[in-house]
This record gives structure tokens, C-alpha cells and sequence, in this order.
């Protein structure tokens, strides 16, 4: 059956703007958004850089609140579906006015529609919504459902004779969780696009989620469960920047400011075990190539172009650098699309820099919602010992 509660568990903004600072984000915002009077210019040496940073550390309970998701980006909904008993589903994020789109892939096995025309050299300028699925190669139809939804609004690139949707899409593999002969399809792409909403997104077990699993690289039977997550970060001058994330990795997942492995292969105790471990004392990982996959849409409201937010999802990447390991790995297909609905100036570092931090609490948002499945624990089953 279809599950649309609401979750708003979070990663603490706290701890985000703290380690953001310590890696030298407050020298790329303007000192009029830390705090009245800061001069950055003025800051040198090694005590005003310490003061600057300890600044943009102090500014962070003005600057966050708990339970941020990526719908407080202006312009962006999210609608999800998910089926509890099949254990896969898929999540919408519509873009109510259209957006300039980026891609960047980084695994060896991806599966993803319409990227192409994400390439700054072709001629969509825009996309209307884009689409997080389970199902593999199978999930992507749930794209045409959203289509379909869309076309019906009359959103869509004219063409003269009508609109057509505009709707890049990327899949985890899910099959082997769960049931394998369901899929998400037209259908439940189509009702997520329908209920899309700017109420918070529901983390943990749901949409692209729902079938989500981490740390196989000892075998799925020493996995645990991954999920979907989201985050936001909003600046006093109106930037805005979210995330949203289903983490299927092969590899760990790790908190990035505490350095805690949330989630990873197990023991034989039933203990989280490093991956590096597992990966030097077997000569090939007993997971077949393609069947995990770490995929994530970043948004902000920054005036920015495609070939910008091109660059913006390259950045992002570093967000799952911060928090899975390993990344980027032959048996992955990490995705990250990149939009940006407009109405902030704000420069391509800035917004690439955030939208990496808030992917990576994203991405540990996703794995301490989850719930165990499937026979696997989830990181609040092993925290709770």
C-alpha cells in the first residue's frame, strides 16, 4: 500500500555551519550575512580567520531551523509514492516554473533519462520536474506517468503542437529487496506528481527510498537499510539551498563532523565493521557491479544558468565524498542534478559549496530515519543497543 506520512528528522544545522565555517565557507559569504559590522576584508591572520569562522559558527541558530527539507527552495515541490510491501517507490520533485538544469554522474552504473539534453551545448533551457526512482532500468517509465500529469497542466516545452515535459529522471536498483517483479511504473509516477507539495519530505523508508540499502560490500546479507533524506540551509539574504537524496551505496555511510559510521557491512556479531577492512581481505566484492546507487537533486533559488548548474551538481558531489565511503565505485551509478529556480544573485562557488554540505546531511538524514527492513537493521536498530 501507498505511505505518505510526513518525518521531519534532521541533521543539526549547528553542527553543519560549524564544520562549513572550519572548511572556509565564511570567507565566501559576504560578512553582512554572518553578522552586523564583519569585515572579512579586514580579517587577517590566524586569530581574525578563527574569529571569522568562530562567527559564522555562533550565526548558526539565526541562520537554521531543525526539519529543513529541499521544498523550501521557492519553486520546488516534491510529491512521493511508495509501495511498503513491494519495497520500492519513487520521488517527484516539480519545479513549478521551470528551471535551468545541471547533471553531473560520477558512478560506473548509472541509469538515467534525458541527461543529454542537460549538456550546455543543447538547446532545452528548462526542465519541469525531475524524477528519484527505484525499479533500475525498469523505474524509469514512472517518468512518463509524470509526464503524462504534466502534459495535462499544459506544462511542458512548446512545440507548437502542445507542450512536452521536460522530466531527466535517474533509478537505484532495488530489485533484490523486497519483490523484484514490481517496479515503480506510470502510475505511481503519475500520482506523485499529482500530490507534489511544498509540505516537508518525508524521510526514511519512502519514495526512491523505500528500497534503499547500504554497506553491501560484504553482501547483501550484511547490509543495512538506507532510505531518503533531505536538508536545507537558508541564508539572511534570501539564498536558499536544498537537497534530497535516496542512499543506496555499496560502500558506508559516515557522519562528516563526527567521522561515525552511521551504517555499513556487518560482522559476524552483527557490528558495523570499516569498509576499507572488508574491501582489502576479499579480492573481489561479493555485490554484482551495478545494483547500488547514490542519487540526489540540489536546488536554490540563485540566478543561475544551465551551464552554471552544471557545475553546481559537480560540486554537489563532494557532499557524498563527505559522507560515503567508498564513493564513486564501479557497482554505483551516484547521480546529482542540479536546478536553480531564480530570484537570488549569488555566485557558483557559494551555491556549489552549500549545496555539497547540505547533500552530505542529506545523506545522514536519510540513514538515521530509516527503519529496518527486510530482515536488515537500520542505524537506529544497532544505535539503540
Amino acid at each position: 500500500m501507498y505511505d505518505q506520512e510526513m518525518d521531519n528528522r534532521s541533521y543539526s544545522r549547528r553542527e553543519f555551519l560549524t564544520k562549513a565555517a572550519m572548511l572556509g565557507l565564511a570567507a565566501a559569504v559576504p560578512g553582512s550575512l554572518l553578522a552586523a559590522g564583519a569585515d572579512p576584508v579586514s580579517a587577517q591572520g590566524s586569530a581574525a580567520s578563527q574569529a571569522t569562522a568562530g562567527t559564522a559558527a555562533a550565526a548558526a541558530d539565526s541562520l537554521f531551523e531543525p526539519g529543513g527539507t529541499i521544498v523550501d527552495v521557492p519553486g520546488v515541490k516534491v510529491g512521493q509514492m511508495q509501495d511498503l510491501t513491494a519495497m520500492t517507490g519513487c520521488t517527484v520533485v516539480v519545479l513549478e516554473e521551470g528551471s535551468p538544469c545541471g547533471v553531473d554522474v560520477r558512478g560506473s552504473a548509472p541509469g538515467t533519462r534525458e541527461t543529454d539534453l542537460l549538456n550546455p551545448i543543447n538547446m532545452v533551457e528548462k526542465v519541469n520536474a525531475i524524477v528519484l526512482t527505484g525499479g533500475s532500468a525498469f523505474g524509469l517509465d514512472s517518468a512518463s506517468g509524470v509526464m503524462r500529469f504534466l502534459e495535462e497542466q499544459g506544462i511542458g516545452h512548446p512545440v507548437g503542437v502542445g507542450v512536452v515535459p521536460i522530466v531527466p529522471a535517474a533509478v537505484i536498483f532495488d530489485l533484490s529487496f523486497g519483490s523484484a517483479k514490481v517496479r515503480p511504473d506510470q502510475k505511481m509516477g503519475y500520482e506523485a506528481a499529482k500530490i507534489a507539495s511544498k509540505n516537508p519530505v518525508k524521510q526514511g523508508n519512502a519514495g526512491a527510498g523505500t528500497g534503499a540499502t547500504v554497506g553491501k560490500l560484504a553482501g547483501g546479507n550484511r547490509a543495512m537499510k538506507g532510505g531518503l533524506g533531505s536538508a536545507s540551509v537558508r541564508l539572511p539574504n534570501g539564498l536558499v539551498v536544498g537537497a534530497v537524496v535516496a542512499v543506496n551505496a555499496v560502500g558506508q555511510v559516515q557522519d562528516p563532523v563526527t567521522g561515525e559510521i552511521l551504517a555499513g557491512a556487518r560482522d559476524d556479531q552483527g557490528q558495523i565493521r570499516d569498509a576499507l577492512s572488508w574491501m582489502i581481505e576479499q579480492s573481489a566484492p561479493p555485490v554484482p557491479s551495478g545494483t547500488n546507487t547514490t542519487i540526489a537533486v540540489v536546488a536554490s533559488n540563485a540566478n543561475l544558468n544551465k551551464t552554471q548548474a552544471n557545475k553546481v551538481a559537480q560540486m554537489a558531489h563532494n557532499g557524498l565524498a563527505k559522507s560515503i565511503f567508498p564513493v564513486h565505485t564501479m557497482s554505483d551509478g551516484d547521480t546529482v542534478f542540479a536546478v536553480a529556480t531564480g530570484g537570488v544573485d549569488a555566485s557558483v562557488n557559494l551555491v556549489g559549496t552549500l549545496s555539497a554540505e547540505v547533500l552530505a546531511a542529506a545523506v545522514v538524514n536519510a540513514i538515521k530515519a530509516a527503519e529496518g527492513a527486510e530482515g536488515l537493521p537500520a542505524y537506529r536498530d544497532l544505535a539503540s543497543r
